[in-house]
């Protein structure tokens, strides 16, 4: 499970950072480099989970977007 959570992060480490970089701001490499896919405390490998692949035929789920709030 940790496997595939680290996937998934890494995927959307890459995709932010593009973001990031698409929009103006100065990601450094330096930065980058200490950044680490493996954080996990927010996993519960104890816990029972099903797995139900999502429809992303059009690629990956979108970015939330920062500014939205929660509700919506």
């Amino acid at each position: 499970m940790i496997n595939c959570v680290t996937l998934w992060s890494t995927v959307y480490l890459d995709a932010i950072l593009d973001r990031l970089r698409g929009d103006g701001f100065p990601v450094l490499d330096a930065d980058v480099a200490r950044l680490s896919p493996y954080m996990y405390a927010h996993i519960n490998v104890h816990g029972h989970y099903t797995f139900t692949a999502p429809d992303l035929r059009g690629g990956r789920r979108p970015l939330r977007d920062a500014d939205a709030t929660a509700e919506g």
